[in-house]
C-alpha cells in the first residue's frame, strides 16, 4: 500500500481504509526535489531536498507529508525559513506520507536502518541532523552510532523514549481504542485530541488542517502501530555518550514531551538548552518563539558554513568536475564515463549539497573549487 496525495489507497491485507487524498498543487511546492529509495528489507522510502546552504537532514515528527506539508498554515514556515538557512534534506517515515505504508515493523532498529540508507541515497557525507519531536530518539541514535558523520545535532521539542502517553495501562488502552475508533472518520472530532496536544493557541484554521493531516499522512493501523513502538523507544542510555554539538530547543508549556527539554540537555556533554516562551509543540509562525527559535537554529548550524574541502568529493564526483572543467556539458560527460545524462545530473546535486552551493553559479564555483 502506498501514502501520498494524489494515491487511492486500496484495502491491504491487513484491511487497511480506502482513502482518495486531494491533489498536490505543484507551484507550491518550490524548488523541491522528491526521491525515493529503498531500506535494505525493501520498503520505499520517500525524500526530499530543497534549500540553499550546509546540509540540514532533518529527522521528522511521526505526522508528516512531503508534499503536502507546504500547503500547511502550521508548517509552512519551517520549511520556508529552514530553506533560507541551508540545503533540507527531510523524508517521510515508512508507513506515512509519500513513503510505503504497508509496513508493520516500526521499532527504533528499524527506523535507523531507513535513516542509514537514505543518508547514502541522498549522498551526504558530514552534515547537521534536527531530531524533532518523536524523531529525536532517531536521530540521537544517529550521531551515537556515525559521531563522524553528523556536525551538529538540534533537537527540537525532542524526548529520548515515551513520549504523549497516558497515565497508567488502561488510559493507554481506551487511547488506542480512540484512535481506532476516530482516525479515518470524516469528523475530526477524535483527532481534534491529538491536534489540542499539539497546537493549543492555534487558530480554528490551523487546527482543521492539523485534524486532516493525521489522517492524510497515514492509516489507523500504522497510528496505532507506530505509537505502540513509539513508547518502547528508549535512548536515554545513549545520551551521555553523545560528542557531538547539541542544541536543544523546547517550548515551555509543551504539553507533548513535557519536561523532557531540561533532561536531554543536562544528560547530553556540553549540550546548551534554550527554553522558548511557548505552549505549542509544533511552534507557529505568528508566535514570538519562532524568531527566536529560527536565530538560535541560524547562529548554530551557521557554523557549517566553512568551506569544505573537495577531498570530501568521491573520485567519481572530482572526475566529473575536471570533465565540466574542460568545457564538457552533462550528455558529453555521460557518453565519456558510459553513464546515463540523470546519474551525472546527480552527481552533480551531490556535488552542490556536500559544497553547499546553489543557484545558477552552482557548477561554476563546483569546478573552481576543485582547480584550485
Amino acid at each position: 500500500m502506498w501514502g501520498g496525495q494524489g494515491v487511492a489507497t486500496k484495502p491491504g491485507r491487513r484491511g487497511r481504509e480506502r482513502r482518495t487524498l486531494t491533489p498536490v498543487v505543484a507551484a507550491q511546492v518550490p524548488n523541491q526535489q522528491v526521491r525515493f529509495c529503498r531500506a535494505d528489507d525493501g520498503v520505499r522510502i520517500a525524500w526530499a531536498r530543497h534549500g540553499c546552504g550546509p546540509p540540514l537532514l532533518i529527522v521528522s515528527c511521526w505526522l508528516s507529508h512531503l508534499q503536502h506539508d507546504w500547503q500547511s498554515p502550521v508548517w509552512r514556515h519551517f520549511l520556508d525559513d529552514l530553506g533560507d538557512l541551508a540545503t533540507v534534506v527531510r523524508y517521510d517515515e515508512r508507513g506515512f506520507g509519500l513513503s510505503e505504508w504497508e509496513v508493520t515493523d516500526f521499532s527504533l532498529a528499524r527506523r535507523l536502518a531507513d535513516l542509514e540508507a537514505l543518508v547514502e541515497a541522498a549522498g551526504l557525507d558530514r552534515f547537521a541532523v534536527m531530531g524533532m519531536s518523536g524523531g529525536a530518539p532517531v536521530a540521537l541514535a544517529y550521531a551515537h552510532a556515525h559521531p563522524d558523520r553528523v556536525s551538529r545535532l538540534v533537537l527540537y521539542g525532542g524526548m529520548a523514549g515515551g513520549g504523549l502517553q497516558q497515565a497508567d495501562e488502561a488510559a493507554e488502552e481506551a487511547f488506542l481504542a480512540m484512535i481506532r475508533a476516530g482516525w479515518a472518520r470524516p469528523d475530526p472530532l477524535f483527532r481534534r485530541v491529538f491536534t489540542n496536544s499539539f497546537i493549543p493557541d492555534a487558530t480554528e484554521q490551523q487546527m482543521e488542517w492539523m485534524d486532516e493531516l493525521q489522517r492524510t499522512s497515514t492509516n489507523t493501523e500504522n497510528a496505532v502501530c507506530s505509537r505502540v513502538a513509539r513508547h518502547a523507544t528508549d535512548v536515554r542510555a545513549l545520551l551521555p555518550e553523545i560528542t557531538t554539538p547539541t542544541l536543544v530547543l523546547h517550548a515551555e508549556g509543551d504539553r507533548v514531551a513535557p519536561g523532557w527539554g531540561p533532561r536531554l540537555a543536562a544528560d547530553i556533554p556540553d549540550a546548551r538548552l534554550v527554553m522558548l516562551e511557548s505552549r505549542n509543540h509544533v511552534l507557529l509562525a505568528d508566535e514570538p518563539a519562532w524568531p527566536a527559535f529560527l536565530r538560535e537554529v541560524a547562529a548554530f548550524v551557521g557554523e557549517d558554513r566553512a568551506v569544505v574541502p573537495v577531498s570530501h568529493l568521491t573520485d567519481r564526483e572530482r572526475e566529473i568536475l575536471l570533465l565540466a572543467a574542460e568545457g564538457l556539458d552533462n550528455t558529453a560527460i555521460a557518453d565519456r564515463l558510459t553513464l546515463s545524462v540523470r546519474t551525472v545530473e546527480r552527481h552533480f546535486q551531490n556535488v552542490y549539497l556536500k559544497l553547499g552551493l546553489s543557484g545558477r553559479t552552482a557548477r561554476a564555483a563546483a569546478v573552481a573549487r576543485v582547480l584550485t
